[in-house]
């Protein structure tokens, strides 16, 4: 396969991520805040982006006449350095009203520039994204919302790329704290994908990435130093498991493979910890197989110490320590103990919600500083694990409650048309910044 050739065209209709700030404003905006860098560009090239080929100016363009004509200012009254200054503390919620104000703050909002100067600063937002496989005879993945300074209530997002609307057993990673990726899995008609798309929360919109070395689902991933790592899985067909591993660099927006790993697996459960890849599964066997991967060395190794004995998923990394859920609700974190070698709890909320598939935890992230649980109901709680941990009391806090898709008619109906059968589970839960 001839890696110079261009990938294919986006799913959906993709824009420009290259800064398009004029100059003097971007530097008229760096005298008056204090950075480092005038613009600061992400790990992403421009190529992920492709830009659209600018028309020749037209024989009546006022632009093409005096040439050197001046823009008009981002906000009336003021300079554009101010303009900025004051565009950049607007509410993440709110930035699609201001792409409509005209063509000048379209592009403002379009490029890097924006959004790294409020991450710089410390205005960037964080939202909470649920990728769900709904309940029903369709069991079609929709994905979610959750704004955690406007309320406690999750808003479903339009419908993801038509490859992954019934999609099985695909990746779902963050690159840059504002792409999220979603690539392999099953599709129900082509079967194992090779398949690699992402959405990018500046732009609000899906582009395509390259795929894939190989076909793989229900495979391990991580992120370690923006980089996408992929291993094991299966091809699907009852070919058995992989093991081959690869990686996906930002910066060269291209796929290569790193070593195999020690054995092939379909892992359930992996986490970045020192530096290091943990996975955890099932190997040819359906013995239960426990690796770590190293970047540095390029190399894995089998594990068989005190962390991945008692390691269950979801799990999570926040200042320097791993976190798991000690019951099936995850309403009881606990932690790994590297100089004891073993699994300590860390936080207990000692309010349990029951064995039901609708309470068990479907993932744990971190978000603003705390470790948030996320439940296959959409409930979401939230605990500051390092002010525990210094001795202040422990305050767990709902972010967001049980969501009730059906009324109890609607719901009694159908159970009674055995339509009521299938539930609905959270696949991947992440957080973006812009």
């Amino acid at each position: 396969m001839d890696t110079r050739n261009r990938t294919a065209p986006p799913v959906v209709d993709s824009s420009a991520c290259l800064c398009r700030v004029d100059r003097s404003s971007a530097a008229a905006a760096a005298r008056r805040i204090p950075l480092s860098k005038a613009c600061v560009q992400p790990s992403l090239r421009a190529s992920i982006h492709p830009l659209k080929p600018k028309a020749p100016p037209r024989s009546g363009d006022r632009r093409s006449r005096g040439g050197g004509q001046e823009q008009c200012p981002l906000l009336p009254g003021l300079p554009d350095d101010l303009a900025i200054a004051c565009l950049i503390r607007v509410p993440r919620a709110d930035h699609w009203k201001l792409r409509l104000v005209c063509r000048r703050w379209c592009r403002l909002l379009a490029g890097n520039y924006f959004y790294a100067l409020r991450r710089r600063l410390g205005l960037a937002e964080q939202w909470l994204y649920a990728v769900r496989r709904d309940g029903g005879g369709g069991s079609r993945v929709s994905w979610h919302v959750l704004d955690p300074s406007r309320g406690a209530t999750w808003r479903a997002l339009p419908p993801l790329p038509e490859e992954y609307a019934a999609a099985a057993g695909f990746g779902c990673a963050v690159l840059g704290g504002c792409h999220l990726y979603l690539l392999g899995g099953a599709d129900p008609r082509r079967g194992a994908m090779r398949r690699v798309v992402f959405y990018s929360a500046r732009s609000n919109r899906w582009h395509r990435a390259p795929d894939m070395l190989r076909r793989r689902q229900y495979f391990g991933f991580c992120v370690i130093s923006n980089r996408l790592y992929v291993a094991g899985g299966e091809t699907g067909g009852g070919g058995g498991g992989l093991k081959s591993a690869e990686v996906f660099d930002p910066a060269k927006n291209r796929w290569s493979f790193v070593s195999e790993m020690a054995a092939a697996m379909v892992p359930f459960v992996s986490a970045v910890f020192g530096n290091r890849w943990y996975v955890k599964g099932l190997g040819v066997g359906q013995e239960v197989v426990s690796q770590a991967y190293s970047p540095e060395t390029d190399t894995w190794s089998v594990v068989l110490d005190g962390m991945v004995t008692g390691w269950r998923s979801p799990s999570c990394c926040l200042g320097g320590r791993i976190y798991a859920a000690g019951c099936k609700d995850g309403c009881r974190l606990r932690a790994y103990d590297e100089a004891a070698g073993s699994w300590a709890t860390a936080a207990d909320s000692k309010q349990h919600r029951g064995s039901s598939q609708a309470a068990e935890a479907a993932a744990i992230v971190a978000l603003q500083g705390r470790l948030c649980v996320v439940r296959n109901d959409m409930s979401v709680s939230g605990v500051d694990v390092a002010a525990a941990g210094v001795g202040k009391e422990q305050r767990w806090e709902t972010l967001a409650g049980k969501a009730h898709g059906k009324s109890f008619v609607t719901g009694f109906l159908s159970n009674l048309g055995g339509r009521g059968r299938a539930k609905s589970s959270i696949l991947h839960c992440q957080v973006l910044e812009a």
